[in-house]
């Protein structure tokens, strides 16, 4: 008995310390990024400090005040572009996989193929077509060409065709059709809600890729006042050498990163809330 009890406990040791472990590496990278912001360019040129220093609000003034970079506008079209994105690709997205689920029509498996070849395509390979295709619309340096593409994301797509496979029972949409619901609204309110996790999951993923997502606007944006967060970013890292300042550079980075977290914070309630929801059986 007193060896099994050792065994467990040297278990619980070890599966502990190992989890220590992985979040010291996830999250000294953050320590690291927030100890540098607090930096001026000198003491980064002089190596690795694990203390903070004094130049966090000097460094967030100098972002903050300098007329040549819109850092809150920068933030703003950010915001703007990737919410959008979350919305319009996860809802299109979970309608598309719930029409090709649910109904049986002879091109069925020909339309799944197809998305999935789009799924293996390179943005770079489309993207003169596209950049072609925006300028003769007239679009070109607008936000519009940074939100409608994501209405066809052929791997959240699949994600939410993957859950609807092993969580939805055809069952539940044959009985709403039969109490006489449209079939917008059995979308809407019955198996919309069903993908609660799925569709938080693939909204975080979808915000971030969009947040983080440089090659796009590098291609769309021209003007400083649409830029979004990367281009702020490469603009402050590409300064000449008289004028760069790497703790800067440090603070936009603090900064982008906040409304990631905040995003993650709120949708993390989603997914814990549906998966609990989920395992209640009536």
């Amino acid at each position: 008995m007193a060896r099994k009890n050792f065994a467990g406990v040297a278990r619980s040791f070890i599966a502990h310390l190992v989890l220590i472990i992985l979040a010291f590496m996830c999250l000294f990278f953050f320590y690291i990024l927030i100890i540098n912001s607090t930096c001026s360019h000198a003491d980064l040129q002089k190596g690795f400090s694990a203390l903070p220093k004094d130049y966090f609000g000097k460094n967030f003034n100098a972002v903050a005040n300098d007329g040549t970079f819109p850092m809150m506008k920068g933030i703003g079209n950010s915001i703007i572009v990737s919410s959008l994105c979350a919305a319009i690709c996860t809802y299109f997205s979970a309608l598309t996989a719930y029409g090709l689920y649910v109904y049986d029509f002879k091109l069925k498996k020909v339309a799944f193929t197809f998305i999935m070849i789009i799924l293996v395509m390179p943005t770079q390979v489309t993207a003169l077509g596209f950049l072609r295709l925006i300028t003769n619309m007239g679009l070109y340096d607008t936000l519009i060409p940074l939100i409608l593409p994501s209405i066809a994301s052929p791997a959240v797509f699949y994600f939410m065709y993957s859950y609807l496979q092993s969580n939805l029972q055809l069952s539940l949409v044959e009985a709403a059709r039969i109490d006489g619901c449209s079939e917008m609204k059995i979308f809407n309110r019955i198996i919309f809600p069903i993908m609660k996790p799925a569709v938080a999951v693939q909204a975080i993923f979808t915000f971030v890729g969009s947040w983080n997502n440089y090659f796009v606007p590098a291609l769309i944006l021209q003007s400083k006042e649409k830029a979004t967060v990367p281009i702020l970013i490469a603009t402050l890292r590409g300064a000449d050498y008289m004028n760069f300042d790497m703790g800067k550079v440090y603070m936009m980075i603090t900064v982008a990163i906040v409304p990631i977290i905040i995003a993650y914070l709120f949708l993390s309630k989603f997914i814990i809330a549906g998966v609990a929801l989920g395992g209640v059986k009536e």
